[in-house]
């Protein structure tokens, strides 16, 4: 897929929230072996070649177990003076160190806390920002849509989220105008959880009209990002959260868009991930790229939203069942 070839810039860290000047021995007395994995993990997304995607980063970062041991693997001493592997590590570690003083969460995806549904899939981000409630084996759907969304489908994605929480199942959107702050704000007034996965800096606020909302959603929720504190809002980022959230979730449901929405790149990448999609049969009837992925496995029709949460409910037991096969716990339990 063209998205799963789009690069993040990691050319410095020079964002908003850079750390004041430390000397070496100030930084590294911090003995934390979390900041010095993620100070490697920066590091390397910093310094990777033309060569190197961050989706191969990640990739033997999980296989590794350990950005440190990738860093020192891929930077040998020939090749790097031991001054300058310092320097590099040093200030990636003090930009932790001060993104955490203002108050933001990093986790790496070889860290035990990261999303196990999203760890799955092949664009899962080597590094996600957080604010908000982790839950590593959250039982998640999204719900997304148009943003330019008609009244109907803003009640009809409100009814599929407020029924999501009623079965105790996460409610994924991206933050945008319409359908996705319908969800949101569905599952936020019926205590229920919502994580929104945005398309800037976790700092950033966009649409600005949501501020509000976001920090709701960080309180009561999770904000997810993928993208380095301060980063605005780019055209290629939507794509890359659009395979976050489907890898997030355990299905997505696409309750309204056009031909052209950018919700068609969520629906191919879910199918791409083996994911179950729910279009609604407005999609169905208004797109032709719908009408192209109805005959796919696992792509699911549905005209009320009764219709959904019986679709999604069939499908989070079969996903129980599945995890319960696989977990040696599980199957004791079961």
């Amino acid at each position: 897929m063209g998205s799963s070839t789009i690069e993040p810039k990691f050319d410095k860290f020079s964002v908003s929230l850079a750390p004041r000047a430390r000397t070496h021995s100030d930084t590294w007395r911090v003995d934390d072996a979390d900041v010095t994995e993620q100070a490697a993990l920066l590091a390397l997304l910093s310094a990777r070649s033309t060569e190197q995607t961050r989706q191969e980063i990640a990739t033997n970062v999980l296989a590794e177990g350990s950005a440190l041991a990738v860093w020192r693997a891929t930077q040998p001493p020939t090749l790097l003076d031991p001054v300058e592997e310092l320097d590099q590590l040093t200030e990636a570690k003090q930009t932790i160190i001060a993104w955490r003083a203002a108050g933001l969460s990093m986790l790496t995806i070889a860290d035990d806390h990261y999303p196990t549904k999203l760890r799955e899939v092949h664009q899962a981000p080597a590094l996600l920002f957080t604010k908000g409630t982790v839950v590593p084996k959250d039982r998640a759907v999204a719900v997304v849509g148009s943003r330019n969304a008609s009244a109907g489908g803003r009640e009809f994605a409100s009814q599929v989220a407020r029924s999501l929480v009623a079965e105790g199942i996460t409610v994924v959107a991206g933050l945008a105008a319409g359908i996705d702050t319908a969800a949101h704000s569905a599952a936020l007034a019926a205590g229920g959880r919502t994580v929104a996965v945005v398309g800037t800096g976790i700092d950033r606020y966009y649409p600005n009209e949501n501020r509000a909302l976001q920090d709701q959603i960080g309180e009561d929720g999770l904000v997810l990002s993928q993208f380095l504190p301060g980063s605005a809002p780019r055209s290629q980022h939507f794509p890359q959260r659009n395979a976050t959230m489907s890898g997030y979730s355990l299905a997505t449901v696409i309750v309204e868009a056009g031909e052209h929405s950018g919700t068609r790149i969520q629906a191919r990448l879910a199918v791409e991930h083996g994911r179950p999609v729910v279009l609604t049969t407005s999609v169905l009837n208004n797109t032709d790229w719908a009408k192209e992925l109805r005959h796919r496995p696992r792509v699911h029709i549905a005209s009320t939203s009764e219709e959904v949460i019986s679709i999604v409910g069939e499908l989070a037991r079969e996903d129980l069942e599945v995890e319960r096969a696989l977990s040696p716990l599980g199957t004791a339990s079961a």
